[in-house]
């Protein structure tokens, strides 16, 4: 604004600019500070998010399936056990939540802003699962196991927490150590140039390539009811999980009403999760009442794709984290309420009294 009053037309800041601005220290300490007073601040819509979004549910599905099958019952999990089968990833991407999400993810920004949410939101938030850990749990208490059952809920939530804090100290230690070698200059690192742009869109072609292929791979291994048609399905449900997510994601931060009452609560995730929760009962459901094997093929990969995706620990536990650093470290024990306490709740309507009625096993 000059002496008249009048306001200059600011013009368009390069790509160059505004990496300098915020590399400046002073700059990115405000950022920082704004973004760690409110944890909905964290949550920045991005165009052209889905890029990225769209096609690393694939590599999460695909750690998922590798590490249940590294801790398969036989070796850390089984029935009647409150360790259920999704504990291992739930903990690892609590781990790296902290390392990615939180202490990393201010340099990871500068390097590319569809970067960090394609990792923290995109793939960290498709390798933990909710709906799984919930439906477990479920699953024990309807076969009499309540003491198991509340057990997990209990043991999940301490060790997704520990995870993180975990994540966030040991990363903290690595950022100074890199920090005094002179080594967190990001700038060599933006994709800014014409090669580095091809890079990224020839692994975008073959993420979307193999999307292809799994829609042909699910039609022919479900015509022989193949179970590694489950593995194909989730490959093809998952990408809309996270789409989803994404947009229930913009209800962080705005309240309740024309008021916003309660802002601090993140209703995106909450939503995502507890209806995630419900649908996954819903399915199971589904699975005892039409009891055949493409039915429990179909409904498997739905669920280990579609709602794994939607559904999510690493950044309910983030949030849990942050509000535990805030002023009020009371708002993390509600929040974590709201969410665990319906999700059973709903869970137990919806799939534990069909089981007890009809006497389904």
């Amino acid at each position: 604004m000059d002496e008249n009053g009048i306001v200059a037309e600011v013009s368009e800041l390069t790509p160059e600019d505004s990496r300098k601005i915020i590399e400046h220290v002073d700059v990115l300490d405000a950022i920082r500070l704004i973004a760690d007073r409110d944890p909905a601040q964290r949550k920045i819509f991005i165009r052209g998010l889905a890029l990225d979004t769209n096609n690393v549910p694939f590599s999460s599905v695909f750690a998922r399936y590798l590490l249940q099958k590294l801790f398969r019952p036989s070796v850390a999990t089984w029935d009647q056990s409150p360790f259920y089968l999704d504990l291992p990833s739930n903990m690892v991407g609590s781990f790296l939540m902290g390392w990615l999400g939180i202490v990393f993810k201010a340099d990871i920004n500068q390097v590319s802003h569809l970067l960090a949410i394609g990792l923290t939101t995109g793939f960290l938030g498709s390798l933990t699962t909710f709906s799984g850990w919930n439906q477990k749990m479920l699953e024990l208490s309807a076969n009499g196991h309540w003491v198991a059952s509340m057990l997990g809920l209990l043991i999940g939530m301490l060790l997704v927490d520990i995870s993180i804090r975990v994540g966030v100290e040991t990363a903290t230690g690595f950022r100074c150590l890199l920090n005094r070698r002179g080594m967190l200059n990001s700038s060599t690192w933006t994709v800014d140039s014409y090669r580095r742009q091809i890079c990224v869109w020839v692994v975008l072609f073959l993420l979307g390539l193999l999307w292809i292929i799994s829609g042909t791979l699910v039609r022919s291994r479900l015509e022989g009811e193949h179970r590694s048609a489950v593995l194909w399905l989730a490959f093809m449900v998952g990408p809309p999980g996270v789409w989803l997510r994404r947009f229930l994601a913009r209800l962080n931060g705005r309240g309740l009403g024309r008021k916003g009452l309660m802002k601090w609560v993140p209703f995106g995730t909450l939503v995502a999760n507890v209806f995630a929760a419900c649908l996954m009962a819903a399915l199971a459901t589904i699975r005892n009442v039409v009891d055949t094997k493409r039915c429990d093929i179909i409904v498997t990969g739905i669920q280990f794709g579609f709602l794994g995706c939607l559904s999510t620990v690493s950044t309910f536990v983030a949030e849990y984290h942050d509000l535990r650093q805030s002023k009020h470290p009371r708002r993390a024990f509600v929040y974590s309420m709201i969410t665990i306490v319906p999700s059973f709740a709903l869970g137990t309507l919806i799939y534990s009294v069909p089981v007890w009625t009809k006497g389904y096993q």
